[in-house]
């Protein structure tokens, strides 16, 4: 008779395996990694699986360090540093097992320089839910048949700057950054430490097999506020949380609301909702309406935005309108500007009140006010 394994405490063990070797830049990422390496071993049981993405503006940040401890946790690793999608899609439908693909350097695949790699930004996109399949054409010439390969694997990734927003928005990302010389951790010796990852990494497997029937199926409640995209990433590791219990289920929630909020303001997943947020943020506070002029004015002169320089120039008028074009009033109509009257005349701008609809719809929720200096009260629109 198999004796029953205590998840909670076999999850803390994991955890302060991770905090030897790797310097994380906030508790949430912790509970957040070590619930990943948990949820590896039970991906049938999950509906998804979400990216988890080490990422950092700098090398020497540690992100290959982590990777290298998630190596050793999680079940059949697969280290894939320039593997090709065709390469990858075969492993994944073969018969040794489906594997945890680990791909560092991700940034040579996806970075400024590397083109866009539809191929594989279309198999890690297929591969985060479990109906997830590739289509190939298989044999020669006229006798080509199309077959589908299963994609659905974890996938966890590692390098410099961000990536492809489809990917982004499936991924736990988190942002690493340089130790601090206070920050210390202990030097990782594969001969001696992979062995002891590998232990835990069998008594993962073996207390999966015994938690499967507690997490397939379960509908984890969400913390408030966490719904969408964000829901389904988060979905299996507050499923794993509430399965072994103890204070993993505090934990995991309080780590999916801080790190759902901190990439809410740091993942750049649409230009265009950093311009509505902008706007809401920074730009409108207390004001109805505003001439073009000077909205461009306030977004171009503020801090770590992009504004001032899009594509080597500032944004204008033509590229504010055609951006904010793309969204829609609450009457169902294209954002326009409109004629509003100031002290010194008639100027084109933009009404606040057509911009609520996408506000609520597509904005996070508003951080603290900051204080923007209005317009005298003179100015108001004009009927066009």
């Amino acid at each position: 008779m198999t004796l029953s394994i205590d998840g909670a405490a076999l999850l803390a063990e994991v955890e302060a395996f991770h905090r030897r070797f790797n310097v994380f830049p906030h508790e949430a990422a912790y509970v957040a990694v070590t619930l990943w390496d948990a949820h590896a071993h039970l991906l049938d049981c999950f509906d998804s699986t979400p990216r988890l993405a080490f990422l950092s503006p700098e090398p020497g940040s540690g992100k290959s360090r982590a990777l290298e401890i998630v190596e050793t946790l999680v079940p059949h690793p697969m280290t894939a540093v320039s593997a090709s999608a065709a390469a990858l899609f075969r492993a994944v439908s073969g018969a040794d097992g489906r594997p945890t693909i680990l791909f560092d350097e991700i940034d040579t695949i996806f970075g400024p320089k590397a083109g866009d790699n539809e191929e594989l930004r279309g198999f890690l996109n297929a591969g985060h839910r479990r109906t997830g399949v590739t289509y190939r054409c298989i044999g020669d010439g006229g006798n080509q048949t199309v077959q589908a390969f299963p994609s659905y694997c974890a996938v966890a990734v590692a390098g410099l700057g961000s990536l492809p927003d489809t990917i982004l928005t499936r991924s736990v990302v988190i942002r690493m950054r340089r130790r601090a010389r206070n920050e210390t951790v202990e030097p990782f010796r594969a001969r001696i430490h992979e062995a002891e990852g590998h232990k835990l990494r069998a008594r993962l497997a073996q207390w999966a097999e015994h938690a499967r029937a507690r997490v397939m199926g379960a509908w984890p409640e969400m913390p408030d506020g966490v719904t969408d995209r964000p829901a389904d990433v988060w979905e299996p590791l507050l499923a794993v949380a509430d399965a072994v219990g103890g204070d993993w289920p505090r934990r995991a929630r309080e780590a999916c609301v801080a790190l759902v909020k901190a990439s809410q303001y740091t993942d750049k997943h649409s230009l265009g909702i950093r311009l509505l947020t902008d706007l809401r943020d920074h730009v409108l506070i207390g004001i109805d309406r505003l001439p073009t002029i000077a909205i461009l004015d306030r977004l171009n002169a503020l801090d770590d935005a992009p504004w001032a320089d899009l594509d080597g120039k500032p944004l204008d008028n033509r590229r504010l309108s055609r951006m904010l074009g793309e969204y829609m009033t609450a009457d169902n109509e294209p954002i326009r500007s409109r004629n509003i009257r100031t002290a010194g005349g008639v100027l084109k701008g933009f009404v606040a009140t057509d911009l609520d609809d996408a506000w609520a719809r597509y904005c996070p929720p508003p951080q603290a006010a900051t204080s923007a200096t209005p317009l005298p009260p003179s100015s108001e629109p004009l009927n066009q």
